[in-house]
């Protein structure tokens, strides 16, 4: 599982049958920190991602595994939005900050 950030969309009038009504993200892996990692990818959208959005990602042969993506040919799946994140008993990230907070 990669942590990305959506970075775009990616139209294809014409593709395989079986990739019919799937959604093409451009997710850009991302550290903690938010900085890039690597290079930017192409990833079908099994869960409703927007730009700018945090998500978990995976690869090979595990982004087939999801209910939108079994016996598809892909390799790069965007399965779940991520809303918190907690490292050392901290929140490092969180999506919606709370009204108190800001």
């Amino acid at each position: 599982m990669v942590f990305a950030r959506v970075v775009g969309n990616v139209v294809c009038t014409r593709k395989d049958d079986k990739l019919v009504g799937t959604k093409l993200l451009m997710v850009q892996p991302v550290g903690l920190d938010d900085k890039p990692r690597g290079n930017v990818l192409v990833g079908i959208d099994a869960v409703g991602a927007g730009i700018g959005e945090l998500v978990l990602l995976v690869q090979g042969s595990s982004a087939r595994q999801t209910s939108k993506t079994e016996g598809t040919p892909v390799d790069c799946t965007i399965f779940a939005i991520v809303d918190t994140i907690e490292k050392d008993g901290k929140i490092v990230f969180r999506k919606i900050k709370d009204k108190m907070e800001e």
